[in-house]
């Protein structure tokens, strides 16, 4: 199999894995569609940047000497499932606070935007960064698709692939979602998204956290 079909094949299996629910796609949902276009382009940008740096660490072999150091691997596994649990429980905490109160999904001031705009970025890097199953998904995808034997330019061009993929979703994700049909229905589902993407990243960090423990 030739470069370009290499390179055919990863940007296709990439992409079907963008599009699969996770705690990528949650964050973006939850923080697009209360906080607007402009936050969830900072956190599609944030998303993407640590899948590059994912993809990076796979191709010059670092991150599979992570995987084979039980103690490291470990211990980033501990830190990814926390920092999922700690995303889960601060949504589940708000969403609970909020429905005692009535909220609008919109801040006309601008003032939720500001205040998320500066922290966007560093929660869409590290949520990707700390989850311990990406880690697991590009060495199995870098592995299996760009052989040691590949060009620089190649090994570039897919780094560049999946860079531009991962941006190009979540930032056309962010944009449905704060499109003004969107926001209208958004506006009376908000709490429950709240709700659902706060279960997710709970779920996702007990279960890392628990195999970690009695596996």
């Amino acid at each position: 199999m030739n470069e370009v079909s290499l390179l055919f094949t990863l940007a296709l299996v990439h992409f079907v894995a963008l599009i699969s629910p996770g705690p990528d796609f949650a964050l973006v949902v939850q923080n697009a569609s209360r906080y607007g276009r402009q936050t969830g382009f900072y956190i599609a940008l944030g998303l993407s940047l640590g899948i590059l740096t994912h993809a990076v660490l796979s191709i010059t072999g670092i991150s599979l000497l992570v995987h084979q150091q039980p103690t490291l691997y470990r211990l980033l596994q501990g830190i990814g499932g926390s920092y999922l649990l700690y995303l889960g429980s601060t949504a589940l905490i708000g969403t609970w606070r909020n429905w005692q109160q009535t909220t609008e999904l919109s801040d006309p001031d601008g003032k939720a935007l500001l205040t998320q705009k500066h922290q966007a970025f560093s929660k869409g890097f590290l949520t990707n960064l700390f989850n311990p199953k990406a880690l697991v998904f590009f060495i199995s995808l870098i592995s299996s698709l760009i052989p040691a034997s590949m060009s620089w330019a190649g090994k570039g061009s897919a780094l560049v692939i999946i860079w531009g993929l991962s941006l190009g979703w979540f930032s056309a994700l962010a944009w449905l979602l704060t499109k003004p049909a969107s926001q209208k229905a958004l506006r009376r589902v908000s709490r429950y998204i709240d709700l659902l993407c706060g279960l997710v990243f709970f779920v996702l960090g007990i279960g890392i956290l628990w195999r970690l423990v009695f596996h």
